[in-house]
């Protein structure tokens, strides 16, 4: 590791920044809680009680402590790896194996993210068998757990391969204009994916089966006719079968798009209560915010890949890591620049969350508002959300620096200020 080349100084920088910067941001959430966890507020009060408030700050303290140590460690494996030349080293080992540009960088992506997987699996188990299981959310069995992991892997493989051959085959053959075409080829995938997912890949984790006839589906159905929303149909996931946990939403783009109710919260909720929780859901649709996101996004992919292309070929993005290029990069090694850029700037994307999560909260706040006009009240939405927040120990008051860097949705105090 080259300690004077500015893009390992980046590297270096961004690391700390986002340890030190998170490790302050949870510990001022903790403290917080310490002091105002087992408040009960007032607007609360005939919701919510002491024994709740006191199993959610336990239950966020378990989390917290088990976090401390995992992200010492990925800090430390993360500068190790660049120290010791793990990268560069894996790279000359693969291109003894094999000559082909395409086989290299699935490789080289797939090896490199073994130490880390290693190093997260003991974290993730604790987790889900200790903190999950103790505190009666999780249903999985370890071969469940494990049989996810492999089906997850061969998915992201599978989805990562098309891209990585795109790029590859652009780097050989649209030098100067690679960034282009390959934005337009991760926004059409992008689409492609969406409308998949719901018909061949979700169905590999869980089982969808249609709600069944009853005065639930009668409601849900007369709501989406009232706000114009098409679906393939109205779906029960059997969610109970791995976690307690509770949601809804829509998937899939065009004909695919479905309505995907856990079956945890269809037992958890009044009929009331997920009319208001759909019509939060069709209220993103009507807001057409999913749309607005995705034109928000494509200028920044865009935007990231034409800097990527001044980036990748500059020398001193693979030197100051141990790569050995000479004054002009082949297309061969330009993956491994994209790599590099993901690894020296990554870390630095937590100063833009605060941007993202206010878009965010205030499609929420949207969404909300729809609900409440859709259903003509928004107290159903209300005392959903209460139980939702109730049944999943999510914490009730937190501090707003904390909210602001990691909230996407309003923490549940302002929603239900927001609506009644």
């Amino acid at each position: 590791m080259n300690l004077s080349d500015i893009f390992v100084l980046i590297f270096i920088g961004g690391n700390l920044f986002s340890f030190l910067f998170n490790m302050i941001l949870e510990r001022v959430d903790f403290s917080f809680r310490k002091k105002h966890g087992r408040e009960i507020p007032e607007i609360l009060k005939d919701h919510v009680d002491a024994q709740t408030l006191e199993k959610t700050c336990l239950y966020e303290d378990a989390k917290y402590k088990i976090w401390i140590p995992s992200s010492i460690l990925e800090l430390v494996l993360s500068l190790y790896l660049v120290y010791c030349f793990f990268y560069p080293a894996l790279l000359e080992r693969i291109c003894s194996w094999t000559e082909n540009s395409f086989f290299v960088a699935v490789l080289f992506i797939v090896l490199g993210g073994i130490p880390g997987a290693i190093l997260s699996v003991p974290f993730a188990l604790y987790s889900e068998f200790g903190i999950e299981k103790h505190f009666g959310f999780s249903n999985m069995t370890l071969g469940m757990w494990i049989g996810d992991e492999i089906k997850g892997f061969l998915i992201n493989l599978v989805i990562m391969a098309p891209l990585l051959l795109a790029m590859i085959g652009l780097f050989k053959y649209a030098s100067n204009w690679w960034w282009i075409l390959l934005g337009c080829v991760y926004l059409a995938f992008s689409l492609g994916i969406s409308i998949i997912y719901p018909i061949f890949i979700a169905p590999i984790f869980n089982k969808f089966t249609p709600l069944e006839d009853g005065e639930l589906k009668t409601r849900l159905e007369e709501l989406l006719k009232k706000c114009g929303f098409k679906a393939s149909g109205l779906f029960v996931m059997d969610a109970s079968k791995r976690s307690g946990h509770s949601n809804a939403y829509f998937t899939g783009f065009g004909k695919s798009k479905r309505v995907v109710l856990y079956d945890t919260l269809i037992n958890q909720l009044t009929t009331d209560e997920i009319e208001a929780v759909l019509g939060h859901e069709l209220g993103h649709y009507k807001h057409h915010h999913i749309l607005k996101k995705m034109l928000f996004m494509i200028p920044g992919v865009f935007a990231a890949l034409f800097a990527a292309s001044l980036l990748i070929k500059l020398p001193d993005l693979y030197i100051g890591f141990g790569f050995d290029v000479g004054d002009f990069i082949p297309y061969q090694m330009m993956f491994i620049g994209v790599f590099l850029i993901s690894l020296v700037f990554g870390e630095w994307m937590d100063l833009f969350r605060p941007i993202f999560n206010f878009l965010s909260r205030r499609d929420e706040f949207q969404a909300d508002a729809f609900a409440k006009k859709i259903c003509g009240s928004g107290e159903p939405l209300c005392t959903a959300l209460i139980k939702l927040n109730k049944e999943n120990l999510s914490e009730i008051q937190v501090p707003k620096i904390y909210s602001v860097f990691n909230y996407n949705h309003p923490p549940l105090l302002e929603r239900i200020a927001a609506l009644r």
